[in-house]
């Protein structure tokens, strides 16, 4: 009889108390396994997310963090708007001189390329503000779902489950055209030619019922935070009540008003404000020139998504994620630490099992490797029965974690490798490892080993010293 069929018997014979201590094992490494993938999955997405195809955010002086949130990811509130000119800086004479006849602006002669128009490869204002039940309402241009290029980053060229973009202004809706992310349609059970009415400021009680929006299109399910917003024409943002800039000084610059309430030009040059601008320079320095000469102007400032994003999880996210590693860690040890107990209280049972063992002509070694072996059939079996579970949960309860954060956790989604670790590690080795599944759960599997061979080894040398002739004159 092998050593590994002796050591699953011994293990089945006490089934109680080994199936309680690998439970014990399974829990520490569920609660492992767990924090890994969630801090690794999401993490990630935040990362992946703050770079959708531009590499700098102009906007409000204030928090540069709050602006990457609050435009980027659509959390947070706005710092403050900025004028519309801010945008025409990054346009060409012609460039404007197409958004200005969009307006029936009388300002077309004499237009030159704004100041940063050089440095860019294309720019798309946005304005925040508004809600659409929970979900944040982006006014912007058809641009937005046209300017990304497919292969960039990863691909995140928008695409269209149903319907199609939104236009500058049509026949049939004017400027209220609407384009809604994936989540959107779901949650509030929205269809292409649905119409409707977001709130100011997400005030339930004032919600713009004089302007509705027609939904024109659905974006494909992206995994980026467009999942969960709303993107209404920019002309038919502007023209909601309470959107245009008043000064009761300047007859010119009154409250928008038309037939039934309802304004239905477009907005003059002066009366628009944004939010921020979303932009994508030419390279790594033109970034650099366009950050520098930004901040160094008094109407706004740019900040880096993935940097401040980095420097978020460096500050606040990467020392909680570590706690709760420690901690997991401990209950892997204290789980660990019952498989020693369960072994050595019963090695007093098994003294004249040994012995006949040793009298049959086993050596001391093979006593040894029996007991090893049983503390390695608890720890490693139930930390794969760990393993196993904790996908299991993380599955059932993807659909709960993707409504709140926008991020799908598969049942077979491993935690990815931390960025600092992805530098260190050539991407050829990456790519190839396990066919592209290199991850830090793999290390799991090995630490159960040496953690099994630390703890069963008292119990083990126990036996190793067992004296044949008095475990058997001392056995019943």
């Amino acid at each position: 009889m092998s050593i590994w069929r002796i050591a699953w018997r011994n293990v089945t014979q006490r089934g109680l108390a080994s199936a309680l201590t690998a439970f014990s094992m399974a829990l520490g490494v569920a609660l492992v396994t767990s924090v890994l993938i969630i801090h690794g999955v999401v993490s990630r997405s935040f990362m992946d997310n703050s770079n959708l195809g531009y590499d700098l955010i102009g906007g409000a002086k204030g928090g540069k963090l709050q602006l990457v949130l609050n435009t980027t990811f659509y959390l947070s509130e706005p710092i403050e708007a900025i004028p519309y000119s801010f945008y025409q800086e990054f346009l060409s004479a012609e460039q404007q001189r197409t958004e200005l006849a969009r307006m029936n602006s009388d300002t077309l002669n004499e237009l030159t390329d704004g100041e940063f128009h050089s440095n860019i490869h294309f720019a798309i204002p946005v304005c925040l503000g508004d809600y659409l039940g929970p979900f944040r309402v982006v006014g912007t241009l058809p641009k937005f779902f046209e300017l990304f290029p497919e292969d960039y980053g990863e691909g995140l060229k928008y695409k269209f489950r149903a319907g199609q973009n939104m236009r500058p202004w049509s026949e049939d809706h004017g400027y209220y055209e609407a384009v809604i992310g994936s989540v959107v349609a779901k949650r509030m059970g929205i269809e292409v030619g649905d119409q409707i009415t977001p709130s100011h400021g997400g005030d339930p009680n004032d919600v713009h019922n004089e302007s509705p929006f027609t939904v024109v299109g659905i974006l494909e399910h992206s995994g980026t935070p467009n999942d969960r917003a709303v993107f209404i024409n920019m002309e038919g943002f502007y023209l909601m009540d309470g959107h245009a800039k008043i000064d009761p000084e300047d007859p010119s610059m009154t409250a928008p008003t038309g037939e039934g309430g309802i304004h239905r030009a477009p907005l003059q040059l002066k009366q628009r404000e944004i939010t921020a601008v979303l932009i994508r320079s030419n390279g790594a320095i033109d970034s650099r020139i366009l950050n520098r000469r930004i901040n160094k102007g008094t109407v706004a400032q740019a900040a880096r998504p993935i940097m401040e994003i980095t420097r978020l999880f460096e500050l606040f996210v990467y020392p909680i994620q570590s706690l709760l590693l420690v901690l997991t860690f401990l209950i892997c040890i204290v789980s660990g630490i019952s498989v020693l107990v369960s072994i050595y209280n019963s090695m007093n049972d098994r003294r004249r099992e040994i012995g006949v063992m040793r009298a049959l002509g086993a050596r001391r070694r093979t006593v040894m490797g029996v007991i090893l072996l049983e503390s390695i059939i608890l720890s490693v079996g139930g930390g794969l029965a760990g393993w196993l579970g904790g996908h299991l949960i993380l599955a059932a309860a993807s659909p709960a974690i993707e409504e709140r954060t926008g991020v799908a956790i598969g049942p077979f989604d491993l935690a990815p490798l931390p960025r600092t670790l992805e530098v260190k590690v050539p991407e050829v080795i990456i790519e190839s490892a396990l066919g592209g599944l290199l991850s830090l759960e793999l290390v799991i599997i090995p630490a159960l080993l040496l953690l099994a061979v630390i703890v069963g080894f008292l119990p083990a040398y126990t036996a190793y010293r067992t004296d044949v002739a008095e475990a058997l004159s001392n056995s019943p």
